[in-house]
């Protein structure tokens, strides 16, 4: 046993692969096992890892899916360092052989579904005090485990129906009372009628509901017919001077694929008082598949170069991980004029 994938495949779990960190979405076993053979390079790199949330579950046995969040580090070209990887391997194979399996949960003739099985198991002797293992961003994690429900099959959190009553206008409730699982399940859930409200009452949401939507959203599942409401919303909040609003809303709308984005973008980058250095940081961990465009990506690098309070080297590294930008930022960097904010960087040995 090589890899995790070979290891997937042994366990007879139903898996689901999810990236987490710069987009919580689904990712396939052949783009995983790719990864982990050092073929390709992982696709969406976060502060130079690879985090994913490996989620089995073994539907006989009744039980939650057992998930594990893992950290794994790449190298320059952002491909798998498999050293690490190889001792989470070893921790995982010695866990299974020093540990008896469950005879009240173990399916017949298969002693390591029986003992993977035991949630107390896979977090105290596998995951505690594990180098890999990390801790989701809560919005991240409440995402992920609204699509994992829908994945598996398994009902929504008690908070769903709450929130969707107060997102559909339900007076008779106030902000306080909801979840955040709950919210998860909306956003997730993509109910029409959910959306039509939203549009005509985003402008009178609390910012206290606003922002949690926002973080949500961001990560691709925010309704295409809502982006005209949330690019007005970014105006609202900028009027209010409301920064951590305006980043958010910005994130949300960065976190799709229309191309009304793209201008919308445009107009963003030509803004002189728009290019704090929230929203550039928003721009690149949000907004990262519309800068594969040479003109805007030449545009936000000199933006970026140009923002003091900005983390430059930080920022340019891991967007260069992603193998879309990668020859096209190392491009631009080499040809930057000498004269211009990001050639001057690039002479000082700041990139």
């Amino acid at each position: 046993m090589q890899t995790l994938s070979d290891f997937f495949t042994t366990s007879r779990a139903e898996l689901a692969l999810s990236a987490l960190g710069r987009r919580v979405t689904p990712i396939s076993r052949d783009t995983f096992t790719a990864f982990e053979q050092e073929r390709q390079p992982w696709p969406l790199p976060w502060n130079g890892h690879a985090q994913v949330a490996c989620a089995l579950h073994w539907p006989a046995l009744q039980g939650d899916p057992a998930i594990w969040f893992l950290s794994l580090p790449l190298d320059e070209q952002g491909l798998l360092v498999p050293a690490a990887r190889d001792a989470f391997l070893d921790r995982l194979l010695l866990t299974l052989s020093t540990q008896p399996a469950s005879t009240d949960v173990q399916p017949p003739g298969d002693v390591t579904q029986g003992i993977l099985a035991q949630s107390n198991l896979m977090q105290d002797n596998l995951m505690q005090d594990n180098p890999l293992a990390f801790e989701p961003e809560l919005h991240q994690r409440a995402l992920l485990h609204a699509r994992l429900s829908r994945r598996f099959e398994q009902p929504s959190s008690s908070h769903s129906d709450m929130a969707r009553r107060y997102l559909m206008g339900d007076d008779t409730l106030n902000w306080q009372m909801l979840g955040l699982q709950g919210l998860a399940d909306q956003v997730v859930a993509q109910d029409p009628a959910v959306t039509r409200a939203l549009i005509s009452r985003l402008d009178t949401l609390p910012r206290e509901v606003v922002l949690p939507l926002c973080y949500l959203m961001e990560h691709g599942d925010t309704p295409a017919d809502l982006l005209p409401s949330l690019w007005e919303a970014m105006g609202d909040a900028r009027q209010r001077q409301d920064i951590e609003t305006f980043c958010a809303l910005l994130r949300a709308m960065l976190g799709s694929d229309d191309t009304r984005v793209g201008d919308w973008l445009d107009r963003i980058l030509d803004d002189e008082d728009l290019m704090a250095a929230d929203c550039l940081a928003a721009i690149a961990a949000r907004g990262w598949h519309h800068l594969e465009h040479e003109s805007r990506l030449a545009r936000f690098l000199e933006r970026l170069a140009n923002c003091q309070d900005a983390n430059f080297r930080p920022v340019v590294h891991d967007l260069a991980l992603i193998p879309r930008l990668r020859l096209p930022i190392l491009m631009m960097l080499r040809q930057a004029p000498a004269d211009s904010s990001l050639g001057r960087l690039v002479r000082e040995g700041n990139i």
